[in-house]
C-alpha cells in the first residue's frame, strides 16, 4: 500500500477530529463484539495505518499517530510502518507506555479522547476512565469517525446460521440454559447479557460464517429468568432456526435492535457481563438503567470443558488431521528433492487441499501460514500473492496451520528441514523440541494455572538466554475459534488479570518458539486435553492426553543438546506417532514416516 495514502487517511481522519472537537482517537482491531479475528468491515485499523496484524491500536491525534502492537507483530510493524509517520510502540517492552500511560502523559486538562463504544471493550474504556480521573477528560464515544473517510468500506457480512445436530455437541441447548441461569442466580442477578460471538453459538448450539476461519454469526444474547432474546441480522434466520428458536423458548430479534432494547428494558434486577467483551457503548446504557455486575461470562468456562462427545469426536479429527499433515511434510520433501518448484503459497495450498478431502472438512481454522528462511521469524507472516518465497532444498519451512471440521477445530504447526542447516538452527530446534515435550508430558496438581506450567517449555530457551514474545498455548474452540479462552499457558504477571485453573477438558496448545529475525524462525505446536490422574493423600494430579501426532524434524535435533530424559520423551512421542500414522499411508509414505521416527 503506497504510504502517501495512509497519510491521506489520517488527514482526513484530523479533520473529522477537528470538526467534533476530538483531541485523541483511538482505533483498536475489533468487532462490536472484541473478538480477536475480525471481517474487513471491522479492518478500521488496518484501513488508517497500513497494518495488516490481527492484533493493534491506533491512536492519533492532531500532531502524531502512534500504533500499539505486541512481540508477534514487531518486525511486520516495522516494516508496514515505514514511511507512514506512524510511532510503533511495542507493547510490553521496557520502557515503553501502555496507550493509558501514554494518553496520560499528552492529554491536557478538558481534552476529549474519541472512539467507536462499539468497538472498544468495557474494561478498556473504564481503565481510561480511571486513569485519566484528574485530567477530567471527556469522552466521545457515539460514532464511528471513518465512516466518512472509507468510502469503498465493504458491507457487514451476513449469513444464514446453521443448527448443529445434539450428537455432535452432546449438550443439548435447554441443558446449556439451565447451567448458565445456575451462574446468573450465583451472582444474584437476573439477567445475562452476552456479546461473546463463540460463546453465543456454543450457547445455542449453532454456527455462522461471519467471521473468516470462526464459525460465527453477528449476534447478541440477553438471558432472563425464563427467555432468550437472540439478536440476528434478518438475513441470517432461516425457517428451520426460526422453528428451533421456537422450540426452546428463544426470542428472535433484529441484531440492530440491541441498544434501543436495552434502552427501554424493563430491569428488575441486576445485569451480568463480562467488562472484557461487552463493549462500551453498551456498558454505558445498561448502567444508566440497572447496576451492571462485571464478571466473567459462565458460558465461557462451560464451553472450554469439552464433554465426552466432543473429545470423542476431536480425537477422531486430530488423528486424520495429523494423517494429512504429514503426508504433507513427506511431499513437501519429496517434491524439492526432485527439483520440482514449490513456493510458500503452492506449499499452503497443497496442505489445505489435503484438509479438503477429509470427509469431515468446514474450512480452515485461520489462514495457513507458511514462513521460509527469515519469513519465518515473523510470528503471523502470511505470504501473498504479490510476496512470496520459493523454496529451496536448504533451510527450514514453518507451517502452522489447521481446520475446521463437524467434530473438532485443529491447530498444528512444524517447522520443516528442507536441506542444510546450520549447527545453531540445529541448536535451537533442539531445545524448542525439548520445552515442548516437556511441557506435553508434565504431571502436575490439580489448582494449577497455566502460569505455573509454562515455564517447563520455556526454561530450556531461558537457560540459554533466549526468550518468545508470545504465550507457550491458548484454548482451541470445538467446530469454534481457534483461540480460546479463558485458559492459557503464559508466564508474565499481568495485574488484574484472572488466572483460570485447568479444569480435566479443557484443551490447550503447546508451542514454544525461537525467532530470530533475518535468519530463521522454529514453532512446534502440538494441542493437549487436561485430563486427572492419580489422587492420593496429597492431592489430585493432572496430567496431558496428546491430540497432535505428527512427527518432529530428526534432521534437527542433536542430542548433545538434549538431555537423556528430553530424548526418551521425544522417542516415546514418534514410537506413538509411527503406530497411529503409518496404518494410513501408502507404502512409500509409510517407509518414510519408520525413518523419520527412528529412536535418536
Amino acid at each position: 500500500m503506497e504510504k502517501t495514502l495512509i497519510k491521506e487517511r489520517l488527514d482526513a481522519l484530523r479533520g473529522m477530529m477537528k470538526k467534533r472537537s476530538v483531541d485523541y482517537y483511538i482505533v483498536p482491531t475489533a468487532d462490536f463484539h472484541h473478538s480477536e479475528y475480525v471481517d474487513d468491515y471491522f479492518k478500521v485499523r488496518e484501513f488508517l495505518s497500513g497494518f495488516t496484524g490481527s492484533n493493534g491500536t491506533l491512536v492519533v491525534s492532531q500532531k502524531e499517530a502512534g500504533l500499539w502492537t505486541d512481540g508477534r507483530y514487531f518486525i511486520q510493524a516495522e516494516k508496514e510502518l515505514e514511511g507512514t509517520g506512524i510511532i510503533l510502540f511495542k507493547m510490553q517492552e521496557e520502557g515503553v507506555p501502555s496507550i493509558a500511560e501514554y494518553l496520560l502523559a499528552e492529554t491536557k486538562k478538558g481534552d476529549t479522547i474519541g472512539f467507536d463504544g462499539r468497538v472498544v471493550e468495557t474494561a478498556f474504556g473504564k481503565g481510561l476512565e480511571k486513569k485519566l480521573l484528574k485530567r477530567n477528560v471527556k469522552f466521545y464515544y457515539s460514532e464511528d469517525l471513518s465512516d466518512e473517510i472509507w468510502q469503498e468500506r465493504p458491507k457487514l457480512p451476513a449469513h444464514p446460521v446453521t443448527i448443529l445436530p445434539e450428537d455432535i455437541c452432546g449438550i443439548s441447548v435447554d441443558e446449556k440454559l439451565m447451567q448458565v441461569r445456575s451462574k446468573m442466580w450465583e451472582k444474584d442477578c437476573e439477567y445475562f447479557l452476552l456479546s461473546k460471538l463463540d460463546d453465543l453459538m456454543w450457547l445455542l448450539n449453532i454456527r455462522g460464517k461471519d467471521v473468516e476461519c470462526n464459525p460465527v454469526a453477528l449476534s447478541y444474547g440477553f438471558i432472563t429468568r425464563d427467555t432468550m432474546y437472540f439478536f440476528l441480522q434478518k438475513e441470517e434466520e432461516t425457517a428451520a432456526f426460526c422453528q428451533y428458536a421456537k422450540v426452546h423458548g428463544i426470542i428472535i430479534k433484529d441484531y440492530d435492535d440491541i441498544v434501543p432494547f436495552l434502552e427501554e428494558y424493563d430491569y428488575q434486577g441486576k445485569v451480568l457481563a463480562d467488562e472484557k467483551s461487552l463493549s462500551y457503548l453498551l456498558y454505558k446504557i445498561v448502567s444508566e438503567h440497572t447496576e451492571l455486575v462485571n464478571g466473567p461470562n459462565p458460558t465461557e468456562i462451560l464451553k472450554s470443558v469439552k464433554n465426552s462427545v466432543e473429545l470423542e469426536k476431536m480425537r477422531d479429527i486430530y488423528l486424520k488431521d495429523s494423517v494429512a499433515v504429514t503426508k504433507f511434510i513427506y511431499w513437501l520433501k519429496k517434491s524439492l528433492s526432485e527439483g520440482k518448484k514449490v513456493t510458500e503459497l503452492s506449499a499452503a495450498a497443497y496442505l489445505d487441499n489435503l484438509r479438503a478431502l477429509i470427509p469431515e472438512y468446514l474450512d480452515l481454522s485461520f489462514p495457513t501460514i507458511s514462513a521460509y528462511k527469515e519469513n519465518a521469524a515473523m510470528m503471523h507472516y502470511e505470504a501473498t500473492e504479490e510476496c512470496f518465497k520459493e523454496l529451496k532444498a536448504e533451510g527450514m519451512l514453518l507451517v502452522d496451520s489447521g481446520g475446521q471440521y463437524l467434530g473438532g477445530t485443529t491447530d498444528v504447526t512444524r517447522t520443516i528441514v528442507l536441506g542444510e542447516i546450520s549447527d545453531s538452527i540445529i541448536k535451537h530446534y533442539s531445545v524448542v523440541a525439548a520445552g515442548m515435550v516437556e511441557l506435553m508430558t508434565a504431571k502436575f496438581l490439580y489448582g494449577c494455572t497455566g502460569r505455573n506450567l509454562d515455564i517447563l517449555a520455556r526454561k530450556p530457551l531461558w537457560d540459554m538466554g533466549i526468550d518468545y514474545k508470545c504465550g507457550t498455548g491458548h484454548g482451541v474452540g470445538y467446530i469454534l475459534n481457534v483461540h480460546e479462552g479463558p485458559q492459557s499457558i503464559r508466564w508474565r504477571y499481568i495485574e488484574g488479570t484472572t488466572e483460570t485453573v485447568l479444569e480435566e477438558g479443557m484443551t490447550v496448545t503447546d508451542e514454544p518458539g525461537v525467532y530470530i529475525e533475518g535468519s530463521h524462525g522454529i514453532r512446534i505446536e502440538n494441542v493437549l486435553v487436561v485430563k486427572k490422574e492419580e489422587k492420593n493423600s496429597d492431592g489430585q494430579f493432572m496430567t496431558f492426553e496428546n491430540l497432535t501426532y505428527v512427527p518432529i524434524e530428526r534432521l534437527a535435533l542433536d542430542k548433545k543438546y538434549l538431555s537423556a530424559e528430553s530424548v526418551r520423551k521425544i522417542n516415546e512421542y514418534h514410537r506413538v506417532v509411527y503406530e497411529k500414522i503409518a496404518p494410513y499411508l501408502n507404502a512409500e509414505e509409510a517407509e518414510w514416516l519408520k525413518e523419520e521416527t527412528l529412536p535418536l
